[in-house]
Protein backbone atom coordinates (compact mmCIF):
# COMPACT_ATOMS: atom_id res chain seq x y z
CA UNK A 1 0.00 0.00 0.00
CA UNK A 2 1.25 3.47 -0.88
CA UNK A 3 1.58 5.69 2.20
CA UNK A 4 0.19 9.22 1.92
CA UNK A 5 2.56 11.76 3.45
CA UNK A 6 1.88 15.27 4.76
CA UNK A 7 5.06 17.35 4.67
CA UNK A 8 4.76 20.33 7.00
CA UNK A 9 7.51 22.72 5.95
CA UNK A 10 8.04 21.16 2.53
CA UNK A 11 10.26 23.99 1.26
CA UNK A 12 12.77 23.76 4.11
CA UNK A 13 15.82 21.52 4.44
CA UNK A 14 14.01 18.52 5.98
CA UNK A 15 10.99 19.04 3.74
CA UNK A 16 12.95 19.04 0.47
CA UNK A 17 14.92 15.96 1.54
CA UNK A 18 11.66 14.22 2.45
CA UNK A 19 10.39 14.93 -1.05
CA UNK A 20 13.66 13.53 -2.47
CA UNK A 21 12.79 10.21 -0.84
CA UNK A 22 9.16 10.35 -2.00
CA UNK A 23 10.39 11.11 -5.54
CA UNK A 24 12.65 8.05 -5.48
CA UNK A 25 9.94 5.73 -4.12
CA UNK A 26 6.70 6.40 -6.04
CA UNK A 27 5.61 2.79 -5.46
CA UNK A 28 5.75 3.27 -1.68
CA UNK A 29 5.13 6.96 -0.93
CA UNK A 30 2.92 9.81 -2.12
CA UNK A 31 2.84 13.49 -1.10
CA UNK A 32 -0.73 14.23 -0.02
CA UNK A 33 -0.22 17.63 1.65
CA UNK A 34 2.54 20.23 1.31
CA UNK A 35 2.85 23.37 3.44
CA UNK A 36 5.20 26.35 3.47
CA UNK A 37 5.52 29.58 5.39
CA UNK A 38 6.75 32.16 2.85
CA UNK A 39 8.51 30.32 0.02
CA UNK A 40 5.59 30.30 -2.39
CA UNK A 41 7.81 29.91 -5.47
CA UNK A 42 9.21 26.55 -4.37
CA UNK A 43 5.82 25.44 -3.00
CA UNK A 44 4.28 26.01 -6.43
CA UNK A 45 7.09 24.02 -8.09
CA UNK A 46 6.65 21.17 -5.62
CA UNK A 47 2.89 21.14 -6.08
CA UNK A 48 3.20 20.90 -9.86
CA UNK A 49 5.67 18.01 -9.56
CA UNK A 50 4.10 15.96 -6.76
CA UNK A 51 0.42 16.75 -7.39
CA UNK A 52 -0.71 16.68 -3.73
CA UNK A 53 -4.35 16.80 -2.75
CA UNK A 54 -3.76 20.17 -1.06
CA UNK A 55 -1.17 22.84 -0.31
CA UNK A 56 -1.16 25.48 2.42
CA UNK A 57 0.81 28.72 2.31
CA UNK A 58 0.93 29.97 5.90
CA UNK A 59 1.47 33.61 4.95
CA UNK A 60 -1.92 34.81 3.58
CA UNK A 61 -0.13 37.52 1.58
CA UNK A 62 0.98 34.90 -0.95
CA UNK A 63 -2.30 33.01 -1.19
CA UNK A 64 -3.51 34.76 -4.40
CA UNK A 65 -0.19 33.98 -6.13
CA UNK A 66 -0.28 30.29 -5.22
CA UNK A 67 -3.99 30.01 -6.04
CA UNK A 68 -3.49 31.55 -9.48
CA UNK A 69 -0.39 29.46 -10.24
CA UNK A 70 -2.21 26.20 -9.50
CA UNK A 71 -5.64 27.08 -10.89
CA UNK A 72 -5.25 24.64 -13.79
CA UNK A 73 -4.67 21.70 -11.42
CA UNK A 74 -7.08 19.82 -9.10
CA UNK A 75 -5.11 20.90 -6.02
CA UNK A 76 -6.82 22.58 -3.07
CA UNK A 77 -5.07 25.78 -1.99
CA UNK A 78 -5.46 27.18 1.52
CA UNK A 79 -3.68 29.80 3.59
CA UNK A 80 -2.99 30.64 7.22
CA UNK A 81 -1.59 28.73 10.19
CA UNK A 82 -5.00 27.41 11.25
CA UNK A 83 -5.46 25.88 7.80
CA UNK A 84 -2.36 23.73 8.37
CA UNK A 85 -3.82 22.37 11.62
CA UNK A 86 -7.04 21.52 9.79
CA UNK A 87 -5.38 20.06 6.69
CA UNK A 88 -3.29 17.50 8.62
CA UNK A 89 -6.49 15.84 9.81
CA UNK A 90 -7.45 14.67 6.29
CA UNK A 91 -8.40 11.00 6.42
CA UNK A 92 -6.10 9.71 3.62
CA UNK A 93 -2.94 10.95 5.40
CA UNK A 94 -0.90 8.18 7.04
CA UNK A 95 2.27 9.96 8.15
CA UNK A 96 2.87 13.62 9.03
CA UNK A 97 6.45 14.81 8.71
CA UNK A 98 6.54 17.72 11.16
CA UNK A 99 9.37 19.83 9.74
CA UNK A 100 8.12 23.37 10.37
CA UNK A 101 10.64 25.69 12.01
CA UNK A 102 10.43 26.43 15.73
CA UNK A 103 7.31 27.10 17.79
CA UNK A 104 5.11 27.22 14.66
CA UNK A 105 5.14 23.41 14.51
CA UNK A 106 3.41 22.86 17.86
CA UNK A 107 -0.29 23.31 17.05
CA UNK A 108 -0.25 21.45 13.69
CA UNK A 109 1.58 18.54 15.34
CA UNK A 110 -0.96 18.41 18.18
CA UNK A 111 -3.77 18.52 15.62
CA UNK A 112 -2.23 15.60 13.69
CA UNK A 113 -1.83 13.59 16.90
CA UNK A 114 -5.48 14.15 17.82
CA UNK A 115 -6.43 12.90 14.34
CA UNK A 116 -4.48 9.70 14.98
CA UNK A 117 -1.70 10.29 12.44
CA UNK A 118 1.75 8.75 12.79
CA UNK A 119 4.22 11.58 13.42
CA UNK A 120 7.70 11.81 11.92
CA UNK A 121 9.01 14.48 14.28
CA UNK A 122 11.73 16.75 12.91
CA UNK A 123 10.50 19.80 14.81
CA UNK A 124 12.20 19.37 18.20
CA UNK A 125 10.74 22.65 19.48
CA UNK A 126 7.34 20.94 19.70
CA UNK A 127 8.65 18.83 22.60
CA UNK A 128 10.80 21.63 24.00
CA UNK A 129 7.75 23.88 24.31
CA UNK A 130 5.11 21.33 25.34
CA UNK A 131 6.71 17.91 25.77
CA UNK A 132 4.51 16.69 28.60
CA UNK A 133 1.32 17.76 26.83
CA UNK A 134 2.37 16.31 23.45
CA UNK A 135 3.41 12.94 24.87
CA UNK A 136 0.18 12.74 26.89
CA UNK A 137 -1.88 13.36 23.74
CA UNK A 138 0.16 10.80 21.79
CA UNK A 139 -0.47 8.17 24.45
CA UNK A 140 -4.15 9.10 24.69
CA UNK A 141 -4.67 8.78 20.92
CA UNK A 142 -2.30 5.79 20.57
CA UNK A 143 -0.10 7.67 18.13
CA UNK A 144 3.46 6.65 17.28
CA UNK A 145 6.02 9.44 17.28
CA UNK A 146 9.06 8.44 15.22
CA UNK A 147 11.96 10.87 15.68
CA UNK A 148 13.55 12.34 12.56
CA UNK A 149 16.44 14.12 14.29
CA UNK A 150 19.52 12.02 13.52
CA UNK A 151 20.42 11.65 17.20
CA UNK A 152 16.98 10.58 18.36
CA UNK A 153 16.51 8.32 15.36
CA UNK A 154 19.82 6.70 16.34
CA UNK A 155 18.61 6.14 19.91
CA UNK A 156 15.27 4.84 18.63
CA UNK A 157 17.15 2.31 16.45
CA UNK A 158 19.46 1.30 19.32
CA UNK A 159 16.42 0.50 21.48
CA UNK A 160 14.95 -1.94 18.96
CA UNK A 161 14.96 -5.49 20.29
CA UNK A 162 15.72 -4.51 23.88
CA UNK A 163 13.40 -5.43 26.74
CA UNK A 164 14.87 -3.30 29.52
CA UNK A 165 15.12 0.43 30.07
CA UNK A 166 18.49 2.00 29.21
CA UNK A 167 20.87 3.15 31.91
CA UNK A 168 22.00 6.19 29.93
CA UNK A 169 21.54 7.94 26.58
CA UNK A 170 24.58 9.49 24.92
CA UNK A 171 23.80 12.23 22.40
CA UNK A 172 26.65 13.13 20.08
CA UNK A 173 27.34 16.68 18.91
CA UNK A 174 29.66 17.81 16.14
CA UNK A 175 30.70 20.83 18.20
CA UNK A 176 29.83 23.07 15.26
CA UNK A 177 32.12 25.51 13.44
CA UNK A 178 33.44 27.10 16.65
CA UNK A 179 34.53 24.00 18.53
CA UNK A 180 38.16 25.14 18.68
CA UNK A 181 37.55 28.90 18.94
CA UNK A 182 38.95 30.84 21.89
CA UNK A 183 36.58 33.06 23.93
CA UNK A 184 38.08 36.09 22.17
CA UNK A 185 37.43 34.58 18.76
CA UNK A 186 33.84 33.84 19.79
CA UNK A 187 33.25 37.57 20.22
CA UNK A 188 34.08 38.15 16.54
CA UNK A 189 31.90 35.42 15.03
CA UNK A 190 30.10 36.52 11.85
CA UNK A 191 26.77 35.36 10.44
CA UNK A 192 28.50 33.74 7.46
CA UNK A 193 30.88 31.74 9.65
CA UNK A 194 28.04 30.64 11.95
CA UNK A 195 26.06 29.37 8.96
CA UNK A 196 28.92 27.11 7.79
CA UNK A 197 28.33 23.84 9.60
CA UNK A 198 31.27 21.45 9.16
CA UNK A 199 29.20 18.29 8.53
CA UNK A 200 25.47 18.86 8.08
CA UNK A 201 23.36 20.73 5.53
CA UNK A 202 20.48 22.37 7.42
CA UNK A 203 18.27 25.46 7.48
CA UNK A 204 19.53 28.77 8.92
CA UNK A 205 17.76 28.54 12.30
CA UNK A 206 18.98 25.05 13.22
CA UNK A 207 22.48 25.82 11.87
CA UNK A 208 22.80 28.81 14.22
CA UNK A 209 21.40 26.69 17.06
CA UNK A 210 24.04 24.06 16.28
CA UNK A 211 26.80 26.67 16.34
CA UNK A 212 25.67 27.86 19.80
CA UNK A 213 24.96 24.28 21.00
CA UNK A 214 21.39 25.35 21.76
CA UNK A 215 20.34 22.67 19.29
CA UNK A 216 22.00 20.02 21.43
CA UNK A 217 20.34 21.45 24.52
CA UNK A 218 16.97 21.17 22.82
CA UNK A 219 17.82 17.60 21.83
CA UNK A 220 18.47 16.74 25.48
CA UNK A 221 14.97 18.03 26.29
CA UNK A 222 13.50 16.13 23.34
CA UNK A 223 15.25 12.91 24.43
CA UNK A 224 13.84 13.33 27.94
CA UNK A 225 10.28 13.31 26.61
CA UNK A 226 10.68 10.75 23.83
CA UNK A 227 12.48 8.14 25.91
CA UNK A 228 11.35 8.94 29.48
CA UNK A 229 14.87 9.53 30.80
CA UNK A 230 15.90 11.98 33.52
CA UNK A 231 18.35 14.83 32.73
CA UNK A 232 21.03 12.94 34.70
CA UNK A 233 20.60 9.95 32.38
CA UNK A 234 21.26 11.97 29.22
CA UNK A 235 24.88 12.75 28.41
CA UNK A 236 26.26 14.88 25.57
CA UNK A 237 29.61 14.08 23.96
CA UNK A 238 31.28 16.14 21.24
CA UNK A 239 32.08 13.92 18.25
CA UNK A 240 33.46 16.17 15.48
CA UNK A 241 33.20 13.55 12.72
CA UNK A 242 29.38 13.14 13.00
CA UNK A 243 29.60 9.42 12.18
CA UNK A 244 28.30 8.03 15.47
CA UNK A 245 24.86 9.62 15.70
CA UNK A 246 24.12 8.58 19.28
CA UNK A 247 24.57 5.72 21.74
CA UNK A 248 22.58 3.85 24.37
CA UNK A 249 24.17 2.36 27.49
CA UNK A 250 22.44 -0.54 29.25
CA UNK A 251 22.47 -1.80 32.83
CA UNK A 252 25.15 -4.41 32.08
CA UNK A 253 27.54 -1.75 30.76
CA UNK A 254 26.99 -2.65 27.10
CA UNK A 255 26.75 0.30 24.71
CA UNK A 256 24.91 0.22 21.37
CA UNK A 257 25.67 2.89 18.78
CA UNK A 258 24.16 3.81 15.43
CA UNK A 259 26.63 4.92 12.76
CA UNK A 260 26.22 6.36 9.29
CA UNK A 261 27.21 9.18 6.99
CA UNK A 262 25.89 12.61 8.06
CA UNK A 263 22.88 12.64 5.73
CA UNK A 264 19.43 13.57 7.03
CA UNK A 265 17.78 11.43 4.38
CA UNK A 266 18.73 8.35 6.43
CA UNK A 267 16.62 9.17 9.53
CA UNK A 268 13.88 10.67 7.33
CA UNK A 269 13.74 7.45 5.31
CA UNK A 270 13.61 5.36 8.49
CA UNK A 271 10.59 7.38 9.66
CA UNK A 272 8.85 7.23 6.27
CA UNK A 273 9.36 3.46 6.19
CA UNK A 274 7.77 3.22 9.63
CA UNK A 275 11.04 1.67 10.89
CA UNK A 276 11.28 -0.61 7.82
CA UNK A 277 14.39 0.42 5.90
CA UNK A 278 13.89 1.87 2.42
CA UNK A 279 16.83 0.87 0.14
CA UNK A 280 18.86 3.74 -1.34
CA UNK A 281 22.01 4.42 -3.32
CA UNK A 282 23.51 7.06 -0.99
CA UNK A 283 27.26 6.95 -0.25
CA UNK A 284 28.28 4.31 2.27
CA UNK A 285 30.41 4.90 5.34
CA UNK A 286 34.18 4.27 5.20
CA UNK A 287 35.30 3.52 8.73
CA UNK A 288 38.97 3.68 7.71
CA UNK A 289 38.71 7.24 6.38
CA UNK A 290 39.31 8.99 9.71
CA UNK A 291 39.59 8.30 13.44
CA UNK A 292 36.44 8.71 15.53
CA UNK A 293 37.00 10.96 18.54
CA UNK A 294 34.90 12.06 21.52
CA UNK A 295 35.26 14.80 24.13
CA UNK A 296 33.16 16.51 26.78
CA UNK A 297 31.40 19.75 25.78
CA UNK A 298 32.66 23.10 27.10
CA UNK A 299 29.60 24.62 28.79
CA UNK A 300 31.54 27.76 29.71
CA UNK A 301 32.14 28.54 26.04
CA UNK A 302 28.71 27.17 25.10
CA UNK A 303 26.43 28.14 28.04
CA UNK A 304 23.24 27.40 26.08
CA UNK A 305 23.69 23.68 26.66
CA UNK A 306 23.87 24.20 30.43
CA UNK A 307 20.81 26.48 30.30
CA UNK A 308 18.82 23.75 28.54
CA UNK A 309 19.66 21.23 31.27
CA UNK A 310 18.73 23.81 33.92
CA UNK A 311 15.37 24.58 32.27
CA UNK A 312 14.60 20.86 31.92
CA UNK A 313 15.31 20.26 35.61
CA UNK A 314 13.16 23.26 36.56
CA UNK A 315 10.22 21.91 34.57
CA UNK A 316 6.88 23.63 34.02
CA UNK A 317 7.03 26.35 31.38
CA UNK A 318 10.81 26.86 31.71
CA UNK A 319 11.74 25.10 28.47
CA UNK A 320 8.94 26.95 26.64
CA UNK A 321 10.41 30.24 27.88
CA UNK A 322 13.90 29.17 26.80
CA UNK A 323 12.69 28.35 23.30
CA UNK A 324 10.85 31.67 22.93
CA UNK A 325 13.91 33.65 24.03
CA UNK A 326 16.14 31.62 21.73
CA UNK A 327 13.95 32.14 18.66
CA UNK A 328 14.09 35.91 19.22
CA UNK A 329 17.86 35.73 19.85
CA UNK A 330 18.59 33.81 16.64
CA UNK A 331 16.40 36.16 14.58
CA UNK A 332 18.18 39.17 16.11
CA UNK A 333 21.61 37.68 15.37
CA UNK A 334 20.67 36.92 11.76
CA UNK A 335 19.35 40.50 11.45
CA UNK A 336 22.71 41.81 12.79
CA UNK A 337 21.02 43.33 15.85
CA UNK A 338 23.13 41.42 18.39
CA UNK A 339 26.43 39.54 18.40
CA UNK A 340 26.81 35.77 18.56
CA UNK A 341 27.82 35.75 22.24
CA UNK A 342 25.00 38.18 23.07
CA UNK A 343 22.48 35.49 22.20
CA UNK A 344 23.42 33.59 25.37
CA UNK A 345 23.32 36.80 27.41
CA UNK A 346 19.81 37.45 26.13
CA UNK A 347 18.72 33.94 27.14
CA UNK A 348 20.20 34.33 30.63
CA UNK A 349 18.36 37.62 31.16
CA UNK A 350 15.04 36.20 29.93
CA UNK A 351 15.34 33.07 32.06
CA UNK A 352 15.93 35.17 35.17
CA UNK A 353 12.85 37.33 34.53
CA UNK A 354 10.08 35.19 33.03
CA UNK A 355 7.03 34.17 35.13
CA UNK A 356 7.42 30.52 36.09
CA UNK A 357 4.42 28.17 36.06
CA UNK A 358 4.97 24.77 37.68
CA UNK A 359 2.38 22.87 35.61
CA UNK A 360 1.34 24.80 32.52
CA UNK A 361 -1.58 23.97 30.24
CA UNK A 362 -1.58 24.73 26.50
CA UNK A 363 -3.03 28.24 26.89
CA UNK A 364 -0.46 29.07 29.55
CA UNK A 365 2.35 27.82 27.32
CA UNK A 366 1.06 29.96 24.44
CA UNK A 367 0.94 32.93 26.84
CA UNK A 368 4.47 32.19 28.06
CA UNK A 369 5.71 32.16 24.48
CA UNK A 370 4.09 35.53 23.75
CA UNK A 371 5.32 37.17 26.96
CA UNK A 372 8.91 35.93 26.72
CA UNK A 373 9.20 37.01 23.09
CA UNK A 374 8.09 40.51 24.10
CA UNK A 375 10.52 40.48 27.03
CA UNK A 376 13.39 39.35 24.78
CA UNK A 377 12.71 42.11 22.25
CA UNK A 378 12.90 44.70 25.03
CA UNK A 379 16.16 43.29 26.40
CA UNK A 380 17.80 43.30 22.94
CA UNK A 381 18.02 47.10 23.05
CA UNK A 382 20.04 46.96 26.29
CA UNK A 383 22.70 44.51 25.08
Amino acid sequence: MIKNIAVLGSTGSIGTQTLDIIRSNPDKLSAHLLTANNNYTLLIEQAREFMPDAVVIANPQYYPIVKEALCDLPIKVWSGSEAISEAVQAEPIHIVIAAMVGYSGLLPTLSAIKAGKTIGLANKETLVVAGELVMHEAEKHRVNIIPVDSEHSAIFQCLVGEHCKPEKLILTASGGPFLNHTPKEMEKVTIDSALKHPNWSMGAKVTIDSASMMNKGFEVIEAHWLFDMSPNQIEVLVHPQSIVHSMVQYSDGAVKAQLGIPDMRLPIGYALGLTHRIPNDYPRIDLTAQPLTFQKPDTVKFPNLAMAYEALRKGGNATCALNAANEVAVSAFLAEQISFVSMSKLLERCMSKYSHIEKANLNELIQTDTEVRALARKIIHTL
